[in-house]
Formats: C-alpha cells, structure tokens, sequence
C-alpha cells in the first residue's frame, strides 16, 4: 500500500482554469499559495505557452514550444501574490473569452544562496514535495556542477538558457532511460544518447546536477540558465517510464500510487510530443483535453485524440498511437497527485476512484 504524508497534494501543485477577458491588472487566485512556478496555455486559440518563476521575477517569462531566450515584459503577468498572480492583457495569458488554464507549483519564494557544486546559484527548493527551481550562470565547463537543494536525487531535470536561443534539454531517470540520454522540450525528438555535452553521461546526486559544456545547460559567463528539478515523492509525484502496447481495446495501467490531477508524457524512442492532460479540463477522462508542451495547438477535444484516463491509483493512456501507446514504443512521464491512493499510515483515508 502507498502511503503518502502529503495530505492535500493542492497545497504544493494545482491546476487552474479560467476565462480571459483581456484587462491588465486582473488578479487570477490560482490556489492557496503563491504559485512559484507557473505554466499558462490558452486553450482555445493558437498561442505559446507561457513559464515563470519566483526567482526571476513575473515579468521574465519563457515558451516550452519556442528556444527563444527570455523576455521580461509584463504583458503576460505581471506579478506574483499569496495566492496567485497578476495577469496583464496577452492572449497568451489572458485572451477575453477564451479559456485558459494555469499549473502552479510551490517551491520556497525568491530563493536563497546555494555553494554547492563547482556554479554558485541560486535554489528556490521544497523539499517536501520534491521540486526546485535552480538559477545559475554558466561557466563553459565540461565538466560543471550545480547544487539542487533536494536532498535527494532528481530524476527529471529541465534547462534552459535565458540568455540565447537554445533549446530546452531534459534529462530523466526512469525505466531504461538515465542521463546519458536527453531530448528537448521545445521539439518532438526522441531521446538521443551521447548526453555528455548536456549532463556529462551522470544522473544527478542527492545535491548535485552534472553538466557539460553544450550552451543549451552552459552557456558561459555572460548567459544565466533555470533549472527544474523534480523528485519523486511518494503518494504525491512521479517520474516514471512504460511501455505502449497498441490495444486501444485493452491499453497499459500505469500505478503511480495517487489519483492523479496532471500527467505529461512523451515517447522516449521515437519523435512525437509532449503530451499534457490535468484533471480540471472537461473530458480528462476519455473524451478531450490534451495539450502539448512543445507546441502552439488548441486543446484536442474528442475521442480520435490520444487522449488519457485517470483513476484512484494511477492513468491509462488511451488510443493505440504512437504519440502515448504505440507498439514496442517506451515512455517517460511526470505526475502530480490530485490525492494520494492512502495518506497515510496513521490516518489510513482512502482516495476515490476517477
């Protein structure tokens, strides 16, 4: 049995959807936090996807779809609250009738000074729900190290260079997967080996990430990079791997020991996209509600999608295609846990079914 001392899985991650209407200044509660790393995508009309951080301020923002570097204007948001943030008038946050939706994880604010590892940086850590948000600048090594703040090894990490347009590289450890290998957000590749230049060919550490010398991770002095690093924690997140077995009529479970609230998936041995599903949009389960993290497309709303199901203890990609249950095709994925299967050992509260 899975057992979880995170009680209330919304009060490190939430999902958030809402109606645009176009106003600078609108204030958007997105949860009972201030949401230091937040993920916006309009779900009705064509537009980038939308990242900031606490570290880096609310007007600094960046796209999973695009390698461009940073921009800091406040048009997107334009501030960060107790509970939520301050929106501006782009359609890429804020389009008047258009939905939207907003995925929020709580780190620890601005952060603070970290000295581990070779690159001083900055760490906005929660130890307790297994996430950080790294600030560093790089130095041009080949053989480069940054401290996390985790206390444990990551096993999904995400870089990406503020200063330049490079792409955004991901290394996992899951399954047969580890960091010698990596792919990019921003593209549909698969995953290729020879990751030295990315993560020197070595798998994080309970305080360290490796590095090379690529300026997608390392740009050099003059170039800052952010970092998100995910842990898994049980009964509330998970980075795993599986493998597709092309029966629409009879497609894999996949345990993550939690209901879910948001899955993002992408096959690992071929090119297709980085698919994401929650379980606030209308029809999570079985008839719509998949965007794409490396692409500027409108939700997919219908059965003829790959679409994903979500029950008390973990997800069910549906469909028989590549791009989330192909034949002999593997998988990597990170969940968030809308309630865990049990809490906990001491109060035993079992979770619902979808």
């Amino acid at each position: 049995m899975a057992y979880s001392t995170i009680l209330k899985p919304s009060d490190y991650f939430n999902t958030k959807i809402y109606t645009g209407n176009g106003n600078v200044g609108t204030a958007l509660t997105t949860g009972t936090f201030q949401p230091d790393f937040c993920w916006f995508k309009n779900r009705g009309t064509v537009e980038n996807h939308v990242l900031i951080n606490a570290i880096r301020g609310a007007s600094y923002n960046l796209a999973s779809n695009l390698n461009r570097a940073e921009t800091n204007i406040s048009d997107k948001v334009s501030a960060f609250t107790s509970t939520g943030v301050t929106l501006g008038s782009s359609a890429e946050t804020n389009e008047s009738g258009q939905p939207l939706v907003a995925w929020n994880w709580k780190a620890n604010g601005a952060g603070s000074a970290n000295t581990q590892g070779s690159i001083n940086s900055t760490v906005s850590v929660n130890t307790t729900s297994g996430f950080s948000i790294v600030k560093y600048t790089g130095n041009s090594s080949s053989t480069s190290t940054i401290g996390h703040g985790l206390g444990v090894a990551p096993s999904l990490v995400i870089i990406k260079n503020l200063g330049q347009a490079e792409e955004w590289a991901v290394g996992v450890n899951a399954g047969s997967l580890d960091f010698t290998q990596y792919a990019y957000l921003n593209l549909n590749n698969a995953f290729s080996g020879n990751a030295a230049a990315f993560f020197n060919n070595t798998n994080p550490s309970s305080s360290l990430i490796y590095i090379g010398n690529s300026g997608t991770v390392n740009g050099g002095s003059s170039y800052d990079h952010i970092a998100y690093c995910f842990s898994n924690v049980q009964g509330f997140s998970r980075i795993g791997s599986y493998n597709g077995n092309g029966n629409a009529t009879n497609p894999p479970f996949i345990y993550t020991g939690f209901k879910p609230a948001f899955v993002m998936l992408k096959v690992t041995n071929s090119a297709d996209s980085w698919n994401m599903y929650d379980n606030r949009r209308l029809g999570y389960n079985g008839t719509g509600g998949r965007l794409k993290a490396d692409s500027t497309v409108v939700e997919a709303v219908g059965s003829a999608y790959q679409l994903c199901n979500f029950y008390s203890n973990g997800f069910s990609p549906q469909g028989s295609d590549g791009t989330s249950n192909g034949t002999s095709k593997t998988y990597i994925y990170l969940a968030f846990a809308e309630s865990p299967f049990v809490a906990n050992s001491g109060e035993s509260i079992p979770t619902t079914a979808k």
